[in-house]
């Protein structure tokens, strides 16, 4: 059972139409979010390479996945604030392309992070097996003033 539809998916990250690729979140918690992807199979991908997804592609399903957990782990009644994608480090694949997965699960969990960037483990996998895994680096949106916390509240 989801937990939040692409609808809500859609209403937390500024991807829209055909570039919000996730379909719904599994699960989620103050660390970490499961979600599930089922588009990657579409002809009308907008991340495919002619008849094919490129396994790197995963990459943009999982800096979407850590902008939802954003999003959902943000204070209350604060907007969440935007991330830029800053570095990957250890990126691994076991295959070659995506579009002929049934379903993908995407899985981030917050290593570490403060009020201007965060860093997140990564891992992508199909009916159980690995298929992308690595590490990123997100820098929050300079910009935009840091969400405060409420006196006394710890983060």
């Amino acid at each position: 059972m989801l937990k939040l539809d692409h609808a809500g998916i859609a209403a937390l990250i500024p991807h829209a139409g055909a570039m919000c690729l996730l379909h719904g979140v599994i699960d989620w918690d103050a660390e970490r979010i499961t979600c599930v992807a089922r588009g990657q199979t579409d002809a009308r991908n907008p991340l495919r390479v002619g008849a094919t997804l490129p396994v790197l592609c995963g990459i943009e399903y999982a800096a979407q996945a850590m902008a939802v957990h954003g999003g959902l782990t943000a204070l209350e009644g604060q907007r969440p604030r935007a991330g830029y994608l800053a570095s990957l480090r250890d990126v691994r694949g076991t295959r070659t392309r995506l579009d002929d997965l049934d379903e993908l699960t995407i899985e981030a969990t917050r290593v570490m992070g403060d009020a201007n960037n965060v860093i997140y483990e990564f891992k992508l996998h199909a009916s159980g097996a690995p298929v992308l895994s690595g590490r990123a680096t997100v820098i929050l949106d300079i910009g935009a003033p840091a969400p405060q916390a409420s006196q006394g509240a710890h983060p």
